[in-house]
């Protein structure tokens, strides 16, 4: 009951500062014409502000750090804080200001591949690493020679993927909500007060952001979050979902799989960036060929509005997230999980692409006649 009443003072602060200071940014997004665009490739027909993520760290920070200092000047303890956390909040200011910075004059894109990579590999330098795949495809333990590039491309990869799935109203807000609660429980399980209190607070943020962005009226309180809110969002999620592994291997009390949880969360967003990626490939073109081969683009020629298709794909969040825990309960290994989950994504693009080769068939022979 104690950690509940800093969890409701966190989201509370986090979803206020959200709140007052959307409508100042759309405010100043009009006055200075900072809208994203619609092109071919983006499902919205009208230009919208853009960015609705700048609210993210800074609400976080003030939620965060107003209740932790309350906390600790409560239950006499110092509040901890070590050289890395500084290199980590170095690293997610650096990436949430690359977002910024792109989402107001266009970045070139090596350069933030680059400044990317060097954030990312913060993490491991704050010794937070995946050196221990606890049984993923048969592995138990990684040299650091791999285990440091690995974490990199992992974090990388999150990061891309979170930005990627940003292409219609609710999905990259609504699927970081999923994450951010399942955060809160598990920090709280562990009695793990600063990641706890990190998590309800960004959660406060982000749901606020997701009403604007889901219920807002173009023209009136509607607005995007952009690469400022995507790419923080990623960064700190894969640094939560990286703590709680680590936390969760001297844990003695729990008898889950530490990368169970974070794997599961991750699938869709994940398994969909490297989908896309092959499928460019395959087709000869480039990798990150900017088209319409993402999941929810997918959905949308499966005749889906944009609101059904955001359901469609945060239920499936949801069903992996259950299923992989279901099946750890019935002590399935690891490997055999994932073999499943893969097998099960393609089945659900099978089962997509075939709908939509009907469909366009159909159409095609009615526009025909």
């Amino acid at each position: 009951m104690l950690y509940l009443s800093y969890i409701l003072l966190a989201f509370v602060i986090g979803a206020v500062a959200t709140a007052v200071t959307i409508p100042l940014i759309i405010a100043f997004c009009r006055k200075f014409g900072f809208y994203d665009q619609p092109d071919q490739r983006k499902v919205h027909q009208s230009a919208v502000p853009r960015l609705g993520g700048f609210s993210f760290l800074p609400a976080m920070a003030m939620g965060g750090s107003i209740t932790l200092l309350l906390y600790y000047s409560r239950n006499v303890e110092s509040l901890p804080f070590h050289e890395t956390s500084a290199l980590m909040i170095v690293g997610a200011t650096a990436i949430y200001l690359v977002g910024l910075i792109d989402d107001l004059m266009d970045l070139p894109a090596n350069l933030k591949f680059v400044i990317m990579a060097v954030v990312s590999a913060f993490l491991p330098i704050c010794n937070l690493i995946i050196d221990n795949p606890h049984g993923l495809l048969g592995l138990y333990e990684l040299p650091l020679w791999v285990a440091y590039p690995l974490t990199v491309l992992v974090i990388m990869t999150i990061v891309n993927a979170i930005n990627l799935i940003d292409g219609i109203d609710g999905l990259a807000s609504g699927f970081a909500s999923i994450c951010l609660l399942t955060f809160v429980y598990l920090f709280t399980d562990l009695r793990s007060i600063v990641f706890v209190v990190m998590s309800a607070a960004l959660l406060g943020s982000v749901l606020v952001f997701f009403c604007f962005n889901f219920f807002g009226k173009v023209g009136a309180l509607k607005i995007f979050m952009g690469d400022a809110g995507s790419l923080i969002l990623g960064y700190i999620l894969s640094y939560l979902a990286i703590k709680y592994m680590m936390v969760t291997e001297l844990d003695i009390y729990t008898d889950i799989n530490p990368i169970l949880i974070p794997y599961s969360l991750f699938i869709v967003p994940v398994f969909d960036l490297i989908r896309v990626a092959i499928s460019r490939v395959l087709s000869g073109e480039p990798m990150f060929h900017a088209d319409q081969r993402h999941i929810h683009h997918v959905l949308m020629r499966c005749g889906l509005t944009m609101h059904q298709a955001l359901m469609v794909i945060l239920g499936l969040v949801l069903a992996f997230i259950l299923g992989n825990v279901i099946l750890n309960e019935m002590q399935v290994p690891l490997t055999i999980i994932f073999f499943l989950d893969v097998s099960l994504y393609l089945m659900f693009f099978v089962v997509a692409y075939s709908i939509v080769h009907h469909r366009e068939t159909l159409m095609k022979l009615l526009t025909e006649e």
